[in-house]
This record gives structure tokens, sequence and C-alpha cells, in this order.
């Protein structure tokens, strides 16, 4: 016969059962939500491997969830570097490999629209990088491009714009031609016109870290450039001695992601941290971009300071690696309103940034390996368009694994 002790010692471990199979369930209950609210983690939830891919990025602060939902709007891309939609209701998608594709009404045209692109190669990180609307584009239907091209067997950022014809783009000018180097990486080559109607063209280092603090060559610098090319004559390096006029910010590493805020016309850039094999893996930064400023690489990264040089708003290590950003100007999302979104490779996520003023108040994570690698973001009628990359070749490398996905309310 058991005895007393015996009996009490059997309730107390089924009771313990009982309470361990119950917390499992609610937690399994709990990760079915997560993946259509806006769920931040906490804080104090740290990856454990720095250099892993899967691990997701941790919220700041919590935020009241969003409800929505994610719709595949298009599939069978090859590592669609941007999304662009136009005045008329057609959105370009822009292949890496040197393709334009037409999504319109939510449906992908399987033909490609016709460009011709002088010399380009798609070698390395190259490629069809960004696409530009002129500021009056309804009325004159001018397109700009940045992609990468081949010289000598040296690789380089070309702009060139384009004319729309509704059938097809026809060239209509090279805009600008960056310094060819024996190197097959750090493009940057995100492209805009900002508020003030100039056209603003980042281009990272090549590799060549001394090549950010040198004011003579234009890689791992931010340009400002008139609509035809021309030098703005108040650019900041204007009529300095060795100074490239072109220049408006430098010591930018590789600068993937850039979006200009609505009302302030503050240019909000997410740029890429050493790799782990130039400095400390992690230190990708969220950064504000002004004329002759000198953001620091390599001198300085990750939280570092250095009187006279620009330390970052906001880095993240590990690494997110940013690939590319908008701001939402919507209705459809009106919790949203203003803020800065990121589409992150490695972080696998894409990042929402609450702001007030020059600062981030919050910073909160969508779709966290869900998806995979993220690279484009776009706002289009009020909606979230997210591209992925997992085509290339820091992904499945599978040609045609590429997705458009649209954020609704749900």
């Amino acid at each position: 016969m058991p005895t007393i002790f015996q009996s009490k010692l059997k309730f107390s471990l089924a009771l313990l059962g009982l309470v361990t199979i119950t917390a499992a369930c609610q937690q399994n209950i709990s990760t079915t939500q997560v993946p259509r609210e806006q769920t931040p983690s906490p804080q104090t939830a740290q990856p454990t491997n720095s250099n892993s891919a899967t691990n997701p990025i941790p919220s700041e602060k919590s935020t009241t969830p969003v409800k929505f939902k994610v719709e595949t709007i298009a599939t069978g891309l090859e590592v669609p570097w941007d999304i662009e939609p136009t005045p008329d209701g057609r959105i370009f998608i822009l292949e890496r490999a040197g393709r334009i594709r037409l999504l319109l009404n939510q449906q992908l045209d399987p033909t490609p629209y016709p460009v011709t692109l002088e010399n380009f190669s798609s070698k390395g990180q190259g490629g069809l990088m960004d696409m530009a609307l002129h500021p009056d584009y309804a009325s004159n239907k001018l397109i700009y491009l940045a992609y990468t091209v081949e010289t000598n067997g040296a690789m380089h950022t070309r702009v060139s714009r384009f004319r729309d014809t509704g059938t097809g783009l026809m060239i209509d000018r090279q805009i600008f031609s960056a310094d060819p180097v024996d190197s097959t990486k750090h493009f940057g080559s995100r492209i805009g016109f900002g508020q003030d109607r100039k056209l603003y063209i980042t281009l990272g280092e090549r590799g060549k870290w001394d090549k950010a603090q040198d004011l003579g060559t234009v890689n791992g610098k931010t340009l400002r450039l008139q609509e035809d090319g021309t030098i703005p004559a108040d650019n900041p390096f204007v009529g300095r001695a060795g100074a490239k006029p072109e220049v408006f910010s430098y010591g930018n590493r590789n600068t993937q992601a850039m979006a200009f805020q609505p009302g302030t016309g503050l240019i909000w850039q997410a740029e890429h941290g050493p790799s782990g094999n130039d400095r400390p893996g992690g230190g990708d930064e969220i950064n504000i971009i002004e004329a002759g400023k000198n953001y620091g690489w390599p001198r300085i990264h990750h939280s570092m300071t250095q009187p006279g040089l620009e330390s970052p708003l906001k880095q993240f290590t590990p690494a997110t690696a940013p690939g590319g950003a908008a701001f939402y100007t919507g209705d459809r999302f009106p919790q949203w309103q203003g803020n800065l979104f990121v589409a992150n490779l490695r972080g696998q996520s894409l990042q929402r940034f609450t702001i007030n003023g020059r600062q981030i108040m919050e910073v909160e994570n969508l779709l966290s390996n869900e998806y995979g690698r993220l690279r484009a973001v776009a706002v289009v009628d009020g909606y979230v368009y997210v591209s992925t990359s997992n085509g290339d070749g820091y992904g499945s490398g599978n040609r045609g694994a590429d997705t458009i996905l649209r954020l609704s309310p749900q």
C-alpha cells in the first residue's frame, strides 16, 4: 500500500505534467497567430548566434498590433531589385539579370518590357539595380535606370535616362558613369529624386575601403546631380581642389536602401556594415544623409564615435543586410502613416521604424523568417509591396525563385 508521501508525490507530478501540457498548447496557439499581426519580440530576446541569417531581429517596444494579410502577387521572378509604380497604375519590376517586368492589375506580363542596356553586366553583385521616375514623368515620360556595365574588364555603375513609349524604353541620354574598378561587389546604386528635384545616387566603395574617404573618387559616396547629369552649383565640394563635384556625402560603405521623408525631404539611408572579413560583423546602419558630411567608413563603424564623423542613428548587430526602403504615405494602414520600412536580406524581415523628427522611436519586425530574404519595398495605393531575393547567390540560387508580396488590411 502506498504511503501518504508517495500519494502526494504522484499527485504533484501529475499536476506538473498537466501545467506543462497546457503551456505548450498555449505556445502553439500563439505561434499560429503571429504571422498575421505585428507582434514585437521583447528586447531581451537576443539571437544566440550573431552569424545566423535565420535569427529574428528583436523589436524594441510594444505596439498595438496591426492586422494584415500577405498576398502573393507575382511569382517566377529572378532577384527583383526594385518595385516602381507609375501614375497610370502600372508597376515596373526590375530583375537584376537585366529585365524589366510589368505588373498591371495584379497580373505579371510574361514578356519583359523592352529596353537596351549597352555593355550591361550582371557579374558578381552587379546588374539592373534601380529605377527612378522623373518628377514630371506624367507629362514627359522620362525614366532613369541605374545598372552596371563592364569596360575593359572593370565594372562600374551607369545611370541613363530613357523615354517610356508605352511599349518599351528608348534611350535618351547617359547621365552618369562611375569610376571603373576591378571588383564585382559593393555597387550601391540606389537612385531617386529628392524634394529639391535633384537626382541622388548611392555608390558603394567597391570593397576598396580607402575609396570611401577619398573625395577624388565617387565610390563610397552619395552623389547629387541635376536631372540632365550636370553638377548643381550648390553641391558641397564644388570648387574644392581634388574633390569630385558630384559628391554630396562620403564615408559610406555600401548603401542599397534610400528613401526621402515626406514633408521634411530628409534623405534616409540604410547601409551595409562590415561583412566580418573587413571589420567585426554586423554594424548595419540607419543614417540621415546631409550635404558635405562624412559617415565614417572605414574609420568608424558600429557605434563608434569620432569628432567630425557621423555615427549612425541606429546600428544593427547581428547584421540585417538592408536591401530597400520606403516611407508609408497611404491611408489603408493609418497607424503606419509616416513610418519608414526597410526590407532586410540577411535579417529576413521587413522592419518598421516609428520616427519622431530625426529620432527613431521604435523598431518593429514583420514577416520575420516567413519568406526568406527580402530586397525591395514600395508603397503602392496604400498597400505595402515587398520583393524576395532568394534566387541570388546568397539564397537558394534557384532562378525564378522570387516573388512579389503585398501587405493588405485584414
